[in-house]
């Protein structure tokens, strides 16, 4: 069972082993030239005090690299879906195949679970060996832009590709044998893995451990009226919300400005009056400059504008610290999806049809209740009454075998 198995999935192996190697090959090399150049120019900038400039430098390199990658890892869980989960039943119903097999010496049951176990362990398998090779290529990376936390970059690093995977995987099979059409499973499955994504990116992994929240004055944090405040958590955190309230308590702005794009929206009057519309006014608060002022004026006013107006921020965010637990939570949540539908898979194609009908329980009970009223009449003692049939009469003796004949009109 095994070696069939394994010619059926040769041609898609070998794809998926080409491949591999040739990503790891490019990876391997312009990896380790990534981190060369890490320790000789970002990790040693601070002796030369130039540390922006190399920064800047740094994070320009293999640029198309660092473009491309991302995607990869990010499709690759859903491919595995499409091409190796949704034709794996679907194709032998929809062919017919599945009649010839299932009528060898062979259970219903080791088939699906041998090809369940085989093609899922490869794909999984790929799937880590992807991020594994993706994730030490973005290291030197990672350590300068400490944001791995964010939609963006959380599904592409880590542990996280081999529970999306193995999710992929399950849910290509389970439509294929509930549908049992392999281009509309194929279909069904791009479209429920991009649902389950975003639900678990916006809905689920917010909430994995209660979020942090943070109350702060606001404040300018730009060189003109019109910048952004800070609206940001600590390095590496990944911000929910951020949202400006006033002093009665109502929401005035968010993304650590007033209104929703997070612009402050200074006003100054000719002669100098400061205000901040929406808001209200700051009449102790004046700018002698009046719209001429520098940058630092304008900040100046702005933040002595806030604290008469008690403008607060409140940050929620998920700390960097949270990373790795997210990354095993996730990860955990994935594979018992997964691990569900393939139960689901089981019951539905090999338990569910091996429990008998309901017209085939009625006719066993049918069958039941006349061998029992059988069995009574032959059981029961004493000779019975005659029946007349054509020109004899037949009376059955207790044991149900005897038959004594009487013609018409003897004595």
């Amino acid at each position: 069972m095994i070696r069939l198995a394994l010619r059926q999935f040769r041609l898609q192996g070998a794809i998926v082993v080409g491949l591999l190697a040739a990503l790891a090959v490019t990876v391997l090399v312009t990896g380790r030239q990534l981190h060369d150049l890490y320790r000789t120019t970002v990790a040693s900038c601070g002796s030369l005090h130039d540390c922006s400039t190399a920064t800047t430098a740094f994070l320009k390199s293999d640029h198309f690299l660092q473009a491309s990658l991302p995607p990869v890892v990010l499709v690759a869980p859903a491919l595995i879906g499409v091409f190796f989960g949704a034709p794996l039943v679907a194709r032998e119903i929809e062919t017919g195949t599945f009649r010839l097999v299932w009528t060898q010496s062979v259970s219903r049951l080791r088939w699906l679970c041998t090809r369940l176990a085989l093609v899922g362990l490869v794909a999984m398998a790929a799937a880590g060996i992807l991020s594994l090779l993706v994730t030490w290529w973005f290291a030197p990376i990672d350590r300068l832009n400490l944001n791995r936390l964010s939609p963006a970059m959380f599904g592409v690093r880590g542990i996280t590709p081999v529970g999306y995977a193995a999710f992929g995987f399950a849910l290509g099979v389970g439509l294929g044998v509930l549908i049992r059409r392999t281009i509309p499973a194929m279909a069904l499955t791009l479209v429920g893995f991009l649902g389950a994504r975003l639900a678990a990116t916006y809905w689920v992994r917010p909430v994995l451990s209660s979020p942090r929240r943070i109350v702060t004055p606001l404040t300018m944090a730009g060189a003109n009226p019109n910048s952004g405040g800070s609206g940001t958590g600590p390095p590496g955190s990944w911000v929910l919300s951020s949202q400006t309230i006033a002093g009665n308590g109502r929401i005035v702005g968010e993304n650590g400005g007033i209104g929703q794009n997070g612009a402050l929206g200074l006003h100054i009057s000719n002669g100098g009056a400061v205000s901040i519309p929406a808001v209200g006014s700051c009449p102790g608060v004046h700018l002698p400059g009046g719209r001429e002022g520098t940058a630092g004026t304008f900040a100046q006013a702005f933040n002595a504008c806030a604290r008469h107006l008690h403008l607060r921020d409140i940050l929620t965010y998920q700390p960097a610290s949270r990373y790795w637990p997210f990354q095993w939570y996730e990860t955990a949540i994935f594979v018992a999806l997964a691990l569900v539908l393939v139960g689901a898979c089981i019951w539905w194609l090999v338990l569910r049809d091996q429990r008998p009908s309901r017209k085939a329980r009625s006719a066993r009970a049918d069958v039941s209740r006349g061998e029992a009223a059988s069995s009574v009449a032959e059981t029961r003692g004493g000779a019975e009454t005659p029946r007349l049939i054509g020109g004899e009469a037949r009376v059955s003796s207790s044991t149900g075998r005897a038959a004594i004949l009487a013609h018409r009109g003897s004595d």
